[in-house]
């Protein structure tokens, strides 16, 4: 028989050890006193209450360790999803954003553990005013469901509701996100079971609910910075395009086109290949604009330009060289290679149909071609264009509508 002060000996041993963080304790069956078993057994209860909240402490930390290593927000959402899977139970989850103006509620993410049958997908809006959702904003606090039909069958109008039974979801847990004391959205714990849900899981997202909206809200903002320098960053290379770019025809300008041609003779000879260059001239441009006028020469111009583009290569270039002169750079061409290219472009051309329905006309094209085929050293720009245009001058002499090489 065990002396009182030997058990009570074996009570501070026991409170030690959890003082310690060892919650695993137990007592010898040898009292008769009912008393004292009922106080021993509430100390183990107590003992694995408290094992369980410090595990869900511990779990809880861990999770905001997680969340905080996102940056992104469909990052931070999705580090969320498979960090609470341990402490609250689940089928789907989703991630419902305020708008700006504070109007809509706006579903900007959703995962489930099933595939098929998603009828609440992302880019779901619904009014916020006067919804079940804006008394949640407002008093900040989750709500519970473990009923959707019989919830449904009170509300009637609840459009998000009926798509959620349609997925089969039976109960949902809503928590709000508050950041800086401003509800910025919802987080959805979606269960396909009747009373998944209980106070605790409540108080396990509460316990961690600030910082989970403030990462919430900080991966929203870098999102939106992030999505902004992309649209700047394509904005500025639109710029940068259009900077290279003749404005009547939308080909390249003189100056882009012959850095073009410097870096092609430059990689000729490192890969010891050749390169060809085309000079196009528009036949009887002064007679098409004496006759027709500007705007049916500028049209010539611009139908010109868009049959070279269509029948080059993506890796070959062509710009806009003078008034009614286009230069054509072919890389790895030669000399050959480069008059089926021209004629190719020369018939395509000469099919043209312009002017009005009443009276239209035909265009055709002069060309001269020159090519630096040497690869063991550079031939300047300026010789092949001088070759080039010497060849153009003979196609103009010889009847025009015709490719001369030089």
């Amino acid at each position: 028989m065990m002396q009182p002060e030997d058990r009570l000996a074996l009570y501070k041993n026991a409170i030690r050890k959890m003082k310690d963080g060892d919650f695993f304790i137990s007592f010898p069956a040898s009292t008769t006193d009912s008393h004292l078993r009922d106080f021993e057994n509430d100390l183990i209860e107590l003992s694995a209450w408290i094992d369980q909240r410090f595990r869900e402490i511990n779990k809880l930390h861990e999770i905001s360790t997680e969340i905080s290593n996102g940056s992104l927000l469909s990052d931070v959402i999705d580090r969320i999803y498979h960090a609470f899977q341990d402490l609250i139970p689940y089928d789907r989850i989703g991630c419902a954003l305020i708008s700006d103006d504070g109007n809509e509620v706006i579903t900007h993410w959703v995962k489930t553990n099933y595939q098929e049958n998603i009828q609440l997908a992302r880019g779901f809006s619904a009014p916020l005013t006067g919804s079940s959702l804006d008394l949640i904003a407002q008093t900040k606090q989750p709500r519970i469901l473990n009923d959707l039909e019989e919830y449904l069958g009170d509300h009637p109008k609840s459009n998000s509701t009926r798509l959620m039974i349609a997925e089969g979801t039976q109960s949902s847990l809503t928590c709000p996100l508050v950041a800086n004391g401003k509800t910025i959205g919802f987080i959805f714990f979606s269960s396909l079971e009747k009373n998944t849900y209980r106070d605790i899981h409540q108080k396990i997202f509460v316990y961690i609910a600030q910082q989970v909206s403030l990462l919430i809200e900080r991966s929203r903002l870098y999102q939106q910075v992030y999505e902004l320098n992309h649209s700047l960053a394509d904005a500025m290379a639109l710029l940068r395009e259009q900077a290279c770019r003749d404005v009547l025809t939308g080909v390249y300008h003189r100056g882009t086109i012959m850095e073009f041609l410097g870096k092609n003779l430059h990689a000729g000879v490192r890969k010891k290949t050749p390169v060809s260059v085309i000079m196009v001239d528009v036949d009887n441009f002064k007679a098409i604009n004496d006759i027709y006028g500007h705007i049916v020469s500028d049209a010539v111009l611009q139908q010109v330009a868009k049959t070279i583009v269509h029948h080059l290569r993506k890796y070959d270039n062509v710009g806009r060289y003078d008034r009614k002169e286009f230069l054509i750079v072919l890389d790895d061409t030669d000399a050959t290679g480069a008059m089926i290219v021209a004629e190719r472009i020369r018939r395509a051309i000469s099919k043209l149909k312009l002017g009005s329905v009443d009276e239209s006309f035909s265009v055709t094209v002069s060309m001269g071609i020159s090519t630096a085929d040497n690869v063991t050293s550079i031939k300047k720009e300026e010789s092949l264009l001088s070759e080039a245009d010497k060849a153009l001058y003979q196609a103009r002499e010889k009847g025009k509508n015709q490719v001369v090489i030089a």
